[in-house]
């Protein structure tokens, strides 16, 4: 029993079933412009086969090496998207784990950009970038919708061993919201906008940017 103790003791708890989510992370980047905060955004390059030309933060898959430190991920790959050096970025803080049931797990970071007068972003990623203020999300409200979840079991599933109540086919496990905000002809939807919100959500509830 002792040994168990220390063990678990010890232990730093994972997430259950972490290979079955697609892990990334992604920094939410801050600019001040003229004394004014704003959001970076990325448009992604129309050629890939993931999300071509949609709305997102930098960031990507994490690394087996960098599982434990995913803010590493975040700060190589917004270097990596946006061309520019570690020390033009400023990591602020965690946001919470956006966890999708499609199968992703995302680790969001706040971070500040500081010393670029121009950005060149790589165009193997990114189409192009654009700014968004701050308190123009504080204002707007976004549309929220959802997305139905269905699950169904596999065909050698043992149903003889378990309750009746358990059916074959399709059925409506649950639901998750979708956000959607408006900015002039930009659509900012998806898990970009789910991060967007929480962090907006902190910002407003604490007080910290009006």
């Amino acid at each position: 029993m002792e040994n168990l103790k220390r063990l678990l003791g010890e232990r730093q708890p994972k997430l259950h079933n972490s290979k079955g989510y697609f892990v990334s992370a992604v920094l939410l980047p801050i600019i001040e412009t003229d004394g004014e905060l704003q959001v970076l955004f990325e448009v992604r390059a129309s050629h890939l086969k993931r999300q071509p030309g949609e709305i997102c933060f930098p960031g990507g898959m994490v690394e087996q090496n960098e599982m434990s430190r995913p803010q590493e991920t975040a700060i190589r790959e917004t270097m990596e998207e946006l061309g520019i050096m570690r020390e033009q970025i400023e990591l602020i803080g965690p946001l919470d784990y956006f966890i999708s049931p499609l199968g992703a797990l995302i680790y969001p970071y706040v971070g500040k950009i500081t010393g670029v007068s121009e950005f060149v972003p790589n165009p193997d990623e990114v189409k192009e970038v654009f700014l968004v203020p701050v308190k123009f999300f504080l204002s707007a409200q976004p549309v929220q919708s959802s997305v139905e979840i269905g699950t169904r079991y596999a065909p050698d599933f043992p149903f003889n061993k378990i309750p009746s109540s358990y059916k074959e086919g399709w059925r409506v496990f649950g639901s998750f919201p979708v956000f959607f905000y408006d900015y002039g002809d930009r659509l900012i939807w998806g898990a970009t906008a789910g991060i967007l919100h929480s962090f907006i959500n902190i910002c407003r509830e604490n007080m910290i940017i009006k």
